[in-house]
């Protein structure tokens, strides 16, 4: 039996669907806080909340393979995940494959800590684990296009940094078939077959929507508070400007194509999400 915790998330959906397709939805059960935001999806859905241990338990009882997918509580992420960890090995689960960040063990962005410690909780739990260390999303940076557009420009603290990012679907793909076929052990550095600038980004964007759209590259204290200045608050923005500026030391470039040798197929270049989204 397979399960996906935080299988109600953007990640966990697609996973899901990518299991389902390769072992059959009987043999896959989604875990979620909130099941009922999983109805319709064919496949048997238990209650597991990361911050009520007595709940998880009961929801890994009969899980073979477990996709541990990091919590999106930044700050309290450790305590979650070590209770998932704890909870399955009590249940010997045989195999945890978990949500990482790329190059977790020497990343200098600022989230890369609590996926390090999680890491270090998974060596020390004696379960057998696989690291799906994720670069970012292609959808990280199309998801507000239209004020960019609007204004011609996009803001941020990457400087010529190298971003190799894929999408959601690409790193659900893998996540899949590493919970399918990994051995334990593994450490996996997932990222794009293709890699861009946010210069390169903004002229991607400028050529597809017919319109000026330029790249303006600020400090990071600057770009926090430009974050702060549309209404986001104070920590994420923080966070946010932090990650920015950490990948203009091209902390979220990989050149290794383990993606898409995972996948089998190249991963989606930035340019094909750019354009659904425009659509």
């Amino acid at each position: 039996m397979y399960a996906v915790a935080g299988a109600s998330g953007q990640l966990g959906r697609l996973v899901l669907a990518e299991l389902v397709a390769k072992v059959g939805a009987g043999n896959v059960v989604a875990l979620a806080r909130d099941p009922a935001k999983l109805e319709g999806s064919g496949v048997a859905v238990r209650v597991a909340d990361y911050d009520k241990p007595e709940t998880l338990a009961p929801a890994l009882s009969g899980v073979e393979r477990l996709l541990l997918i990091s919590g999106n509580a930044v700050g309290a992420r450790v305590p979650q995940h070590a209770a998932v960890i704890d909870a399955a090995k009590a249940a010997r689960v045989g195999l945890i494959a978990y949500t990482s960040i790329l190059h977790a063990d020497t990343s200098t962005i600022g989230l890369a800590q609590e996926h390090r410690e999680t890491e270090a909780l998974l060596r020390a739990s004696g379960v057998p684990f696989v690291l799906l260390r994720n670069g970012w999303y292609n959808e990280n940076y199309t998801g507000a296009l239209a004020p960019a557009i609007a204004h011609g420009a996009i803001l941020g603290a990457a400087g010529q940094g190298r971003i190799a990012s894929a999408t959601r679907a690409d790193y659900a793909a893998a996540a899949a078939q590493a919970l399918i076929g990994a051995k334990g052990g593994e450490v996996y550095e997932l990222a794009g077959d293709t890699a861009f600038t946010m210069a390169e980004f903004a002229a991607e964007v400028a050529r597809q929507a017919g319109k000026p759209v330029a790249y303006v590259d600020m400090s990071k204290a600057d770009y926090a508070a430009a974050l702060e200045g549309v209404g986001l608050p104070g920590f994420l923005a923080q966070m946010l400007a932090n990650s920015s500026f950490e990948s203009s030391k091209d902390q979220l470039f990989d050149d290794s194509r383990t993606l898409s040798a995972l996948i089998g197929r190249p991963t989606t270049p930035i340019a094909q999400t750019i354009a659904a989204a425009l659509a």
